[in-house]
């Protein structure tokens, strides 16, 4: 994931960048300068991502357009990260002037409940909006419904996937079955042997966000936080996954690069490791090495006490502002494009290679086609599947400052410190944040 970089000195430049972005056609400037789409058939959006989630808008709006509404126009006004808006919200929000904002904005899933919490006017219930929301994976509606109120509909899915290096696997005499439905235990003896029989590490995770604690943690049923506070040293499953993860990286089956350029580039591009595990996301990071086609498979993770294991790490969902001058259609191009049209999710993965949490894409024969990269496995189908399967924890808005934290305090156990005095100044930290 992007590290989420927030800067209060751009606030004002923000502000008038964003201004610029929605005075872009003469209807807008007409309607005094509102990034709203203006007329009954136009509505605009901001996301972020040319290569993933932008792909996935402009299919979602041919979708709409061909089948729904012909004269139907999405402007897509592409921001460069996800910061800028969560910046242009905070900047709207605290000038209580909301026409900067567009129609539609695409949100990170781990921040929406403190935005709504903290800036409830900007956006938009979805009421009686035409989706059926049984064909979503529970976990990732539970970001985006805030007090029983659904506000956001699923772009993107962050179901985790191990990938494996099946002929490294191979070298050191197992299969990916070994690796499915297996413990952490049993994963660290073969990731040992692995390493001391081919010099490959089994997992790898960059130490300045290290979210593997997290994902390892979910795919338990447990959080780091418990009744809205941090719950870590008195974790008992925490401190476990924290002492295996130190024992791993001393063992050499966990390699933690300094940086997400080292994790992505050097690590698993560079052919140090065996295994990635993250959301299905790092699929095209992992591609990019053409050379390894066919060498890669998928499966679920580990756990604790045996048996497969799903966890969820990132992702994001579309919201209605509360500067949306159509909220009848907004609703409505929602509804029957990523809230149900398999045409839509058909062609978001083939051209931005956004997998859906909703279901019935699962089915398609676009997903079910095997993918020559992982050994002709059909991963898209998989990872729908596993999808459905991952337990819903307590979130929290300090999602981010939590793994800052404890991934600082694995590195200072490494080095030396003793596991509970790292993980209670990480948890006096995450306090003294939090205001507790």
């Amino acid at each position: 994931m992007k590290r989420r970089v927030l800067a209060a000195l751009m606030a004002g430049a923000m502000a008038l960048s964003l201004a610029a972005c929605g005075s872009g056609g003469g209807d807008k400037s007409s309607g005094g300068g509102s990034a709203s789409g203006g007329d009954d058939n136009t509505l605009t959006v901001f996301a972020w991502d040319p290569a993933f989630n932008i792909p996935a808008l402009e299919a979602a709006a041919a979708d709409y357009k061909e089948n729904v509404n012909p004269d139907f126009n999405l402007e897509i006004l592409e921001q460069a990260a996800s910061a800028d808006v969560e910046t242009a919200v905070t900047t709207a929000a605290s000038a209580g002037d909301f026409s900067n904002l567009p129609d539609l904005v695409l949100f990170q899933d781990h921040y929406i409940q403190r935005y709504v919490a903290d800036y409830p006017d900007t956006w938009t219930p979805l009421g009686d909006i035409d989706i059926n929301w049984d064909d979503f994976s529970a976990e990732k509606l539970d970001y985006s419904t805030i007090d029983g109120e659904h506000y956001g509909v699923p772009v993107d899915n962050g179901t985790v996937i191990c990938a494996y290096r099946t002929d490294i696997l191979e070298q050191a005499g197992y299969t990916i079955d070994d690796l499915t439905g297996c413990t952490w235990d049993e994963f660290m003896k073969i990731g040992k042997d692995v390493h001391d029989k081919t010099g490959k590490a089994l997992l790898c995770m960059n130490s300045d966000g290290n979210d593997l604690p997290y994902m390892m943690l979910q795919a338990e049923g447990v959080s780091q936080f418990k009744d809205g506070k941090p719950y870590i040293t008195e974790n008992e499953t925490l401190v476990e996954i924290v002492e295996k993860l130190v024992q791993m990286a001393k063992d050499g089956t966990l390699l933690m690069p300094n940086s997400w350029s080292d994790y992505t580039d050097k690590a698993i591009q560079g052919d140090q490791v065996a295994g990635v595990m993250n959301g299905n996301w790092i699929i095209p990071t992992i591609e990019k090495v053409e050379a390894n086609s066919g060498k890669w498979e998928i499966t679920s993770m580990p756990t604790l006490s045996g048996g497969e294991g799903y966890a969820s790490n990132g992702g994001s969902s579309l919201y209605i502002t509360s500067n949306c001058q159509n909220v009848d259609l907004a609703k409505d191009f929602l509804a029957k494009t990523f809230g149900g049209s398999t045409t839509t999710y058909d062609n978001a993965l083939r051209d931005g290679g956004v997998i859906a949490t909703y279901a019935p894409a699962g089915e398609t024969e676009v997903y079910q086609e095997g993918v020559e990269f992982f050994n002709d496995q059909p991963i898209y189908a998989d990872i729908v599947e596993m999808g459905t399967h991952v337990q819903i924890v307590e979130q929290s808005d300090y999602h981010y400052s939590a793994r800052n934290y404890v991934g600082t305090a694995i590195v200072n156990i490494i080095n030396g410190a003793d596991t509970m005095e790292a993980l209670q100044e990480a948890e006096d930290q995450l306090n003294f944040e939090m205001g507790n």
